[in-house]
């Protein structure tokens, strides 16, 4: 069953973001890798909240720009997305990437993880990077 929330807390979504875009998005980001959307979250939040979730959840004590909690089931992609627009905010300039850009990579990434994507090691982030430039070349089809 597809369904794809969004939520925010203790921020305002980015002035560029829109919901229907997103959905498209995810959808055609699905099809190139042969699966479907299942039950998807995505909570933007504030640096703050996104440690606490680092904290408690995790055990980890640092700021991250996106913490990804994988439900999947066969080919159905299904998770909670939390997203510090703080920190992908400070990284859009520590990139020199741009805000929308980095916004948009960090969503795709946490579906990358869903699709079984990995990025601890070097090479794993080299593939990690090309899938997400891959994602982000489907948005731009939109």
């Amino acid at each position: 069953m597809r369904e794809v929330l969004f939520f925010k807390e203790g921020v305002e979504y980015p002035v560029f973001f829109s919901e229907a875009l997103i959905n498209k998005w995810l959808d055609s980001i699905a099809v190139y890798y042969s699966k479907k959307i299942g039950a998807l979250s995505f909570i933007f939040c504030s640096d703050d909240y996104i440690l606490d979730v680092n904290r408690n959840y995790l055990s980890h004590d640092y700021y991250t720009d996106v913490i990804t909690f994988d439900y999947c089931e066969g080919d159905f992609l299904s998770g909670d997305v939390f997203i510090s627009l703080d920190t992908v905010y400070s990284n859009s300039l520590q990139f020199q990437s741009g805000f929308e850009n980095e916004f948009h990579r960090v969503i795709c990434h946490s579906v990358l993880h869903l699709i079984g994507y990995k990025d601890k090691t070097d090479a794993d982030s080299k593939i990690m990077r090309l899938n997400e430039n891959i994602c982000l070349e489907l948005l731009k089809t939109l």
